[in-house]
């Protein structure tokens, strides 16, 4: 017989762990997040949240963005890397807003996943954290190595390791899953040197691909 899923037991220790945890990313509104969460791609959140202080000032509106001179919104969002790639999505996926959805942020996956530069992840923050909407659970590179760790996935790719994930929790707790893991990917369980000793979660994992 399969052994049961500890999913239960990770959820309790990582909410009596990290209580608080909310997205890292500064926004006030659904355009702030989803111009946020492009930028936080390849860069630190930390990063992201210094430059968007001055970006959210300058462009107040999805039109802002789309009317953008390229060259300019590339320089305002330079050192948060691939400044190029960045500056065109955000500016189409901008113009997209305005010409399908009357400058709003649409809130369903499929019409997420329409605008430049958006994949699942994104679209999965932006639906949980701007609107509440559980429609899958975001994958970064700390929900895909802890996942990989706590034994609750054998994938590498992100969307297997979503699906996986979605098999496992509560549809209520998918949000709260993935910042929870990022929390805790960036407290305890890091890339290179995992501290296992002092890690809330150190009896319920079996520390796949650790070296100990």
């Amino acid at each position: 017989m399969k052994p049961a899923s500890p999913i239960a037991a990770i959820l309790k220790r990582l909410q009596r762990a990290y209580p608080d945890a909310r997205c890292s990313l500064d926004h006030d509104n659904p355009l702030q997040l989803l111009v946020a969460t492009q930028l936080s791609a390849q860069c630190t959140d930390a990063r992201v949240n210094i430059v968007t202080k001055n970006l959210f000032r300058k462009y107040r509106a999805a039109s802002d963005y789309a009317n953008a001179s390229l060259r300019e919104l590339e320089q305002d969002i330079r050192s948060t890397g691939f400044y190029r790639n960045k500056a065109r999505n955000i500016r189409n996926a901008c113009r997209k807003i305005m010409e399908g959805h009357g400058g709003k942020v649409p809130d369903t996956m499929e019409a997420l996943r329409e605008l430049d530069g958006i994949g699942r992840k994104t679209a999965n923050v932006v639906l949980s954290t701007a609107f509440g909407k559980n429609e899958g659970i975001a994958v970064d590179t700390h929900v895909a190595r802890l996942s990989y760790r706590l034994g609750l996935t054998k994938q590498r790719d992100a969307k297997k390791i979503e699906l996986d994930l979605m098999r496992l929790a509560p549809r209520e707790e998918w949000d709260n899953l993935s910042l929870r893991l990022i929390y805790h990917g960036r407290a305890r369980c890091t890339a290179r040197k995992p501290d296992c000793g002092h890690c809330e979660l150190e009896k319920l994992c079996p520390k796949i691909g650790v070296k100990v």
